[in-house]
């Protein structure tokens, strides 16, 4: 497996500690999906997906970003996590989730508009301007649109360093060391703090939040604003055309031999 080292890497000696007096602010940005077991539905006009009375929950990669700050603040190494997102008003449920899952407060960007990945990026640019953290962390793509787009974005408007698809994320002092996956392996990048990281499936397993937490979660502070608040347009010059379900595939058949396979594939579905 090939592995890459970029910068100076992480050593044991240069991990915080519990009793670090210095402290450090996660931003973690989240996002509201449609629920993966949820069978989306194509409006009838072709304008959207049809969002009425369907499930929404936290984005899975957004998860794993919201459970890697915790372990974070758990390790001592974090000392306040910040979770933000940009959506509707119904979106303080996924928000409230963060916290029971270990946030210490929330903030909310109200909008109703489905705004594009460089709209979103241009307004979580506002709040790190607002928060000024020392590490932003994000889901590396949404499971609705699969752009993978906002955490490179965000980099490119703040001027941090960035380090994706992280599978493992090591602060050390000024420096986070991130592993990335990459095609054929696995990547080490160091970066200096302020920095941000978008999150793969391997860098965790999230936690569920506890009944008490979940109702711990509902006191603990929710600010909202708004873009023209934050002094960000949001104006697109995209326009989705159209939005279609997938075809239909036809019916799969099982066959009884080898031979029978090999046919099928040479003469009907001309693979061979």
């Amino acid at each position: 497996m090939l592995r890459t080292h970029i910068d100076r890497l992480a050593s044991p000696g240069d991990f915080f500690s519990p009793e670090s007096e210095e402290s450090m602010k996660v931003l973690v940005a989240v996002k509201r999906v449609v629920d993966y077991n949820v069978k989306v539905r194509v409006k009838a006009d072709n304008s959207g997906v049809d969002l009425a009375n369907v499930k929404m929950s936290m984005n899975p990669f957004c998860e794993i970003a919201v459970e890697e700050a915790v372990r974070l603040k758990e390790k001592g190494v974090a000392t306040e996590i910040v979770v933000v997102t940009i959506g509707p008003t119904t979106a303080q449920e996924q928000l409230r989730t963060a916290l029971a899952l270990g946030a210490d407060r929330a903030v909310l960007v109200e909008s109703a508009e489905e705004l594009t990945s460089l709209a979103v990026a241009k307004l979580l640019k506002a709040v790190v301007d607002k928060e000024q953290p020392q590490l932003v962390i994000l889901g590396k793509q949404a499971i609705d649109s699969d752009n993978n787009q906002t955490g490179q974005m965000l980099a490119a408007l703040s001027g941090y360093p960035q380090g994706t698809f992280a599978s493992k994320v090591e602060v050390s002092g000024d420096k986070v060391a991130v592993t990335r996956e990459i095609d054929g392996g696995l990547q080490t990048v160091s970066l200096t703090l302020p920095a941000i990281v978008t999150t793969d499936l391997r860098l965790n397993e999230p936690r569920y939040a506890s009944l008490p937490n979940i109702m711990k979660a509902k006191k603990k502070p929710l600010e909202v604003l708004t873009p023209d608040a934050l002094g960000v347009s949001t104006a697109s010059t995209n326009k989705t055309l159209k939005v279609e379900a997938p075809a239909a595939r036809s019916a799969g058949i099982k066959v009884k031999s080898v031979a029978e396979l090999v046919e099928k594939l040479k003469n009907e579905a001309k693979v061979i």
